[in-house]
């Protein structure tokens, strides 16, 4: 199996959104993201599939060492011998890689934020990262569009978390800022015990209300020369937008069960966004 095949493969096997969003790409830039993808799946897989906090953190470390090598010429795992040509090509550095890492290790160290400015750094390493190197592999001319990239990626961090809430609380974590509780009498114990509260739904639509906000904000950023290039991360936004909004519509009941959509909507809402441009 060639590198570019194993990064295929991780994507495909995921179901994620953002496979939907490479269909339309060309050749190369479908290389160069599903690369991007499949280094992001496997650090995280570090962390999430493995039980030993120790074991993750020392696989977390081999991971820095080995984006040097990548940079240095010399990378030996198969998603960064996929990544690795494509570097140079789309402006790509090893800096943001190494910010992903970081906000995996994150994952080891805590699993309670205090406020929103705390989940929102989160956020920045886990997901606006990812944001701003699709969009340079997506082809961005305009720094405006790196902008929307970032706050576009926010919008997507929070959009998993308000449809995973249950599904985060099983594994110990919530990500929902503790002050945010606080402010809707809602506990911790509540929502580990899912415990579904008219108090838990005026928190969650909080949380909803503050995610469509950066969905608009994150548009009104991007420029219109680079709209056209930009169309893979808006049929992402298109497929998230629509699990929220499904979320929304089903009262916010996620704490014993996760939203999604079907392959086929993944797909429609794809090429309805890519014809539309």
């Amino acid at each position: 199996m060639s590198p570019d095949e194993y990064c295929q493969q991780k994507a495909a096997q995921s179901g994620s959104s953002f496979y939907y969003s490479f269909l339309f790409l060309t050749p190369d830039r479908r290389r160069a993201i599903t690369a991007l993808y499949a280094f992001c799946r496997e650090v995280d897989d570090t962390v999430d599939e493995c039980t030993d906090v120790m074991i993750a953190r020392t696989k977390l470390v081999w991971w820095r060492k080995e984006v040097g090598a990548m940079m240095a010429g010399e990378p030996t795992h198969p998603v960064t011998k996929a990544l690795q040509p494509h570097m140079a090509v789309y402006a790509l550095d090893s800096e943001h890689l190494l910010a992903i890492i970081d906000g995996m290790e994150m994952d080891l160290d805590q699993n309670r934020y205090l406020d929103f400015i705390g989940l929102q750094k989160y956020c920045w390493h886990v997901a606006s990262v990812v944001g701003i190197l699709s969009a340079k592999i997506f082809g961005a001319t305009n720094p405006k569009t790196l902008e929307y990239a970032e706050k576009l990626g926010l919008a997507f961090q929070l959009t998993n978390i308000i449809r995973d809430v249950g599904e985060d609380a099983r594994k110990g974590r919530i990500y929902l800022p503790v002050n945010e509780l606080q402010q809707f009498n809602v506990t911790a114990a509540e929502i580990l015990n899912a415990r579904h509260s008219e108090n838990f739904e005026k928190l969650m639509q909080f949380q909803a209300t503050r995610a469509q906000k950066l969905y608009d904000e994150a548009f009104a950023l991007l420029p219109k020369e680079d709209r056209r290039a930009q169309r893979p991360g808006l049929i992402m936004a298109a497929i998230y937008r629509a699990v929220l909004n499904e979320v929304e519509r089903d009262g916010f009941h996620v704490l014993n069960q996760r939203i999604s959509l079907t392959p086929i909507r993944k797909l429609w809402l794809a090429w309805i966004t890519y014809i539309r441009g």
